[in-house]
């Protein structure tokens, strides 16, 4: 069989397709499920197939449409990250203990896209816990890059944005705390967006057996996947707004509009490295490509500023809050041997993975500390969007790396340039729109000479999501955005 003319078509072009009658929201579900059942042998993106109760929904989304109904996301296909809740679907977060937990309802996200009448094909792979940038576990297996099958497509959300990059639908909604959105986005040369932390209510987005009630997860967030940035709003718009159990009532948050809506009234700092952690040549290559065709289309670039807050202190202390944040949910004898691993920490050790050990380990009272410390990060960064509009900066130091699949993800190394490191120091690019809790669009920026994609983040001002995604379209529009892999371009 080959690819029809709509399975690589955003959704905003699909949704215009739908209403034009130019096709039905069954032709778009049956034309995914048949890629999933060609191609998905190869890459293993999608871990629950809910096919049937999708053409049931495709059908009654036809209905609707014949009747004149109009809602954003009206008999589009998409998936969903194996960690949302889906009723009658298993959640495990890849988790063997989990195998059988069935969710008895929709977590509030799955609800409210399903209201705006999309058609949720099944649920896409995921690592154990959420806790790689691989998207492996005993339940499942192994999600592959469809760009290289023997190489990550990333993780968390790496389903999700293997199953974009393959044309298993246009949308998908994943999550975020150590890049779980913009890693997966990167390898697989595909859109994504992290919210302003807390912008989109996260219940049912929990590991089973814990109740689906409404909670805040620090520095965590759920948001948007696509393979077009006009998409992510679409998607955002649908998502975002406060838990009504806590509001008291269901309302959606009126966000700012974007700050400019063409090239020339952008100002925009864009970083491609920073000795913490180096970038490789491929993707200083991208950026720098990027940055001298914005200054062509008119955009204000600047190449470094005072302003920007320093990254190997941010970064500390995002390894700090992280894993204090992570450590709760350890095992007793596994927090207890880190506990005594920091404490034998030598007190000059202020590398990132000594940073990480100490953040387990971290007191309420430091943890304080350390919150008073992101306080501060935050009002820098309103001091420099005084200026910027947006800062343009890698999502991770080089291209999609093979399968490591070792179980000490510290004693793990990737390359840079020929030079290795640690592999959970990654963490640091991401973190660097994480710990302040900023919006963040990550888009492709291109591909490295191997062929295997690359991207960047556009980091925006708190609350105005808007902005980054606004001069994501920009560039999207003017310079391209996802190319299809070639094996799965059929």
């Amino acid at each position: 069989m080959a690819k029809s003319e709509w399975s690589f078509k955003s959704a905003v072009e699909l949704s215009a397709a739908l209403t034009a009658r130019k096709v039905s929201a069954v032709e778009l579900a049956q034309d995914a499920i048949d890629r999933i059942e060609r191609h998905d042998d190869k890459i293993n993106a999608i871990c629950v197939r809910d096919f049937d109760r999708a053409l049931s929904a495709a059908r009654d989304a036809d209905a609707a449409l014949a009747r004149g109904e109009r809602r954003p996301l009206l008999g589009l296909p998409m998936t969903v990250k194996e960690s949302y809740n889906i009723a009658g679907l298993p959640t495990t977060w890849g988790n063997p203990a989990q195998r059988d937990f069935i969710a008895k309802d929709d977590s509030l996200p799955v609800a409210r896209v399903k209201d705006a009448g999309t058609v949720v094909l099944g649920k896409t792979n995921v690592p154990l816990a959420l806790a790689d940038w691989q998207s492996y576990n005993d339940i499942y297996g192994t999600t592959n890059n469809p760009y290289d099958l023997g190489r990550t497509p990333g993780g968390s959300s790496g389903g999700s944005s293997a199953a974009l990059a393959a044309g298993y639908g246009p949308l998908s909604i994943g999550s975020d705390i150590g890049g779980s959105l913009r890693v997966p986005a990167f390898h697989c040369g595909v859109y994504a967006h992290k919210p302003t932390f807390n912008l989109v209510a996260m219940r049912g987005h929990v590991a089973p057996p814990a109740p689906p009630l409404p909670f805040e997860r620090d520095l965590s967030v759920i948001g948007p996947m696509a393979r077009s940035a006009a998409d992510l709003a679409l998607l955002l718009d649908v998502m975002a707004g406060p838990d009504p159990i806590e509001a008291g009532v269901a309302y959606r948050l009126d966000l700012p509009a974007a700050r400019h809506a063409a090239f020339r009234d952008f100002r925009v700092l864009v970083i491609d490295t920073d000795p913490l952690l180096p970038t490789d040549t491929a993707v200083r290559g991208t950026i720098n490509t990027l940055a001298d065709n914005l200054a062509k289309a008119g955009v204000k670039i600047e190449r470094s500023s005072p302003l920007l807050p320093d990254f190997t202190a941010s970064s500390r202390l995002y390894m700090r809050m992280l894993l204090s944040f992570l450590a709760a949910s350890f095992a007793p004898d596994v927090y207890a041997g880190a506990k005594a691993a920091a404490a034998a920490l030598p007190e000059g050790d202020n590398s990132l993975a000594a940073e990480r050990l100490r953040g387990i380990s971290l007191s309420h009272r430091d943890w304080v500390v350390a919150n008073a410390g992101r306080t501060r990060l935050r009002a820098q960064w309103r001091e420099l969007f005084k200026t910027f509009d947006a800062v343009i900066c890698p999502v991770m130091p080089t291209p999609a790396y093979p399968h490591d699949h070792s179980d000490d993800q510290e004693q793990r190394r990737i390359k840079i340039d020929g030079e290795e490191y640690v592999y959970p120091d990654q963490l640091a690019w991401p973190g660097i729109a994480t710990l302040p809790g900023l919006p963040s669009t990550a888009i492709p920026s291109g591909f490295a000479p191997d062929g295997l994609p690359v991207g960047v983040q556009i980091v925006g001002p708190w609350l105005e999501d808007r902005t980054p995604l606004k001069l994501a379209e920009l560039i999207e529009r003017e310079f391209g955005g996802f190319v299809p892999p070639k094996m799965f371009d059929d």
